[in-house]
């Protein structure tokens, strides 16, 4: 008797094993397509993963419902990468499967776009407010070629709530009859002419794309490592070829995208969380369908369908946040390279502050070493100067000579950064007559206070409420905010310097759509300001009247219980500071501590990120530490740390195999966050392949094990925290 013909199906569920269903005769399967498949009283999506599987004897099998697509959602080298990917982090292989399409087709949505609409104006001239300049740009632009669509609007720059909003005035309407061409694309300028220190750079770039090859650049801040990506895809990218660009936020995106927009025109295709579904099916489909795109994206870009990849970029490779920091916890920077490897394309890592992991693999010749260690142009590197502020008075955390550089760079008609890495007015509200601090009621740690709003936010569960105006513990009105946020920093400043505009960048003054954008615009007036801002500031733009940056707090990570804190202490550091002095006048960099004299701040003084590399990486090899071994980190949450603290007990004696170190479990650095209590055992060996086979095995058997309803379990491997 025949077998009937069967497939193994993934769904988009956190289940560590495949469903197996009957091919009805009338469909032909094959790897990563879609299908449609019975799951419970549930229709699914599914992925193919193979076909003519034998099933286990005795079950009756469903069959699938329906083949959504003739050809395969995802190609057999976007197949391997994920199945790579789920075996190497140690997730499901069905949700990373479906983390390689956008959202529409996860919920079963038709591969292809919804047609584009046409637009016309409805009247001569557009009655709109002096100060609506781009929905006046938008309302000519229509009406120079009436027909035009969405898509070509978008591409030019504008967007969707635009359109809508000249539709609502009844200006424009939609068109029943296309009657105009999609806007001619402006010419794309030749590569960028490059200096000498680039041109010798340059010429140790890979020249073939269709074999595999790593490569670090190592360029100090604004020694134009942009410039030199732009001319190695001019140099080597056919117009028939795929490239990706990955950045590391979406806030890096607009200058990014603009500049890879002159050169290369329409190809410019982006990816990121801030796409509508349409938008990113859109780009999907070109992606899969072959078509010679450019990508700008985030992490996730990696794991998309390429077809015709022949070159990856990964710009500022050191940033944590190519780590994803939830569910599939993949390194987005590590997954290139292991995609170029099966494309058989180069990959090209940038940083002026490389990972020690990137800096290892280069001295170990694993990586192809680049330095450019010279400004473009006739920059110069900044000077940094320590100051010291023990025993020095401040107001708001600046000290007199930090203000006193402030004042003299904005008489000059220069703007100057300030670096403060807390969001907020104040990180805690302390009783000054009993003590008592203002914590978080589901997590240990401290709410911090908003001026703005009055209100006590925690930073880690999103939990809020009002400011008191006194002491909940003794009514006492000596209740007052402590330490150093960017609200409270701006309002200082603001008060210090009232004739000049004081402008936060952090992720509260971000959120907004088109805010980062309005934000740069102002800055690269030109015109006298005082940027205050986090992390956000440290990534990647060019500023080029920022003669000075000043550095409220260096010492957060001098202390860390993390052993990576001070190799991203270095890294925020340099970053920021090389924010100053990018263009022709000289820059200055000041940094406020309490600890001068530490070595790491004394190197970080003179501005030489491969000596401290160099100095990290000895401390890390003699404590065997990452990147000499690797790591691998199983955290447990539940309602309760004894049970969080039992689960992990419970898995000890199966991971105690030779050649594996096991430290824990113990409680994590925040213990109690979102009522959930949290505890880690950390794994670490010098044998890779070892601790893959341990990690599989560990996951088997706790998907085998009932565990209490509220308790949850999790595998990071090559952890970015360790707290």
């Amino acid at each position: 008797m025949t077998r009937p013909a069967t497939a193994r199906i993934a769904l988009n569920r956190p289940l560590r094993r495949l469903f197996d269903y009957l091919i009805p005769d009338h469909l032909e399967l094959s790897p990563g397509q879609r299908v449609e498949v019975p799951f419970g009283h549930q229709t699914l999506t599914g992925l193919v993963v193979e076909t003519g599987v034998n099933p286990p004897e005795g079950i009756a099998l469903k069959p699938v419902r329906n083949l959504l697509e003739t050809w395969p959602a995802l190609p057999d080298s976007t197949f391997r990468l994920l199945t790579w990917a789920s075996d190497y982090y140690q997730h499901p292989l069905g949700e990373c499967l479906f983390t390689a399409l956008p959202p529409a087709l996860r919920r079963g949505r038709a591969a292809k776009e919804k047609p584009d609409e046409h637009w016309q104006v409805l009247v001569t001239d557009a009655a709109l407010p002096a100060n609506a300049h781009r929905q006046l740009a938008l309302f000519r632009t229509i009406k120079q070629a009436p027909g035009i669509t969405s898509s070509a609007l978008i591409q030019a720059g504008f967007t969707r709530a635009q359109l809508r909003g000249l539709q609502q005035k009844e200006l424009i309407a939609e068109s029943p009859e296309p009657t105009a061409q999609p806007l001619a694309p402006e010419a794309e300028l030749p590569a960028p002419l490059l200096s000498e220190a680039q041109t010798i750079a340059a010429a140790d770039f890979p020249s073939d794309t269709k074999a595999f090859s790593a490569t670090l650049l190592y360029g100090i801040t604004g020694s134009g490592k942009t410039e030199l990506y732009l001319h190695y895809l001019k140099t080597y990218l056919k117009t028939d070829e795929q490239a990706l660009v990955l950045v590391p936020e979406i806030n890096l995106t607009p200058q990014t995208l603009a500049r890879f927009r002159r050169y290369f025109g329409n190809r410019i295709q982006v990816w990121h969380s801030a796409l509508n579904d349409g938008e990113r099916l859109s780009t999907w489909l070109k992606i899969r369908n072959g078509e010679p795109v450019i990508l700008i994206g985030t992490r996730s870009a990696v794991l998309l369908p390429f077809s015709h990849l022949r070159t990856i970029i990964v710009d500022e490779e050191h940033d944590s946040s190519y780590k994803q920091g939830e569910g599939f916890r993949y390194s987005g920077r590590d997954v290139a390279v292991y995609r170029a490897h099966l494309n058989n394309c180069p990959v090209i890592l940038g940083s002026a502050t490389p990972s020690l992991e990137s800096w290892h693999n280069a001295r170990q010749g694993k990586y192809k070493l680049i330095r450019l260690e010279e400004r473009a142009g006739n920059a110069k590197p900044p000077q940094l100067a320590l100051l010291d502020i023990r025993s020095r008075p401040l107001e708001d955390g600046l000290s007199r000579p930090a203000l006193n550089a402030i004042r003299e760079t904005l008489a000059r008609g220069e703007q100057a950064l300030v670096f403060v890495n807390r969001r907020g007015f104040a990180p805690v509200v302390m009783c000054f007559d009993c003590g008592h601090m203002e914590e978080c009621p589901r997590c240990d740690t401290r709410l911090t206070f908003h001026r703005r709003d009055r209100a006590m936010r925690c930073h880690h569960c999103d939990f809020q409420m009002a400011a008191r105006p006194t002491c909940p513990k003794c009514q006492s009105e000596n209740y007052k905010p402590v330490g150093q946020g960017t609200e409270r920093t701006e309002d200082s400043l603001a008060e210090q310097f009232p004739d000049v505009p004081v402008v936060r960048v952090d992720r509260d003054s971000t959120q907004r759509k088109g805010s980062i954008q309005a934000i740069l615009k102002k800055v690269n007036s030109g015109e006298p300001c005082i940027l205050v801002g986090t992390q956000m500031l440290a990534k990647g733009h060019d500023f080029p009247n920022v003669t000075l940056v000043t550095v409220v707090n260096a010492d957060g990570g001098l202390f860390s219980v993390d052993f990576r804190a001070p190799e991203q202490m270095i890294q925020t550091l340099l970053q920021v500071s090389g924010r100053a002095g990018r263009g022709e006048k000289p820059g200055t960099v000041l940094i406020q501590t309490c600890h001068s004299d530490h070595p790491l701040l004394n190197a970080l003084s003179h501005g030489q990120y491969a000596t401290i590399a160099d100095q990290l990486l000895a401390e890390r090899e003699s404590g065997q530490l990452p990147p000499f071994r690797a790591m691998a980190i199983l955290r447990a949450e539940a309602d309760t740390m004894q049970n969080s603290l039992q689960l992990l007990d419970s898995l000890k004696p199966m991971a105690r195999v030779p050649g594996i170190e096991i430290w824990g479990p113990l409680p994590a650095v925040i213990a109690r966050k979102a009522d959930r209590h949290r505890a880690q055992l950390v794994l670490i060996t010098e044998h890779r392949k070892q601790l893959n086979r341990l990690l599989t095995h560990l996951c088997q058997h706790l998907d085998q094990t009932k565990l209490p309803g509220s308790t949850k379990w999790m595998v990071d491997v090559d952890p970015q925290e360790t707290g």
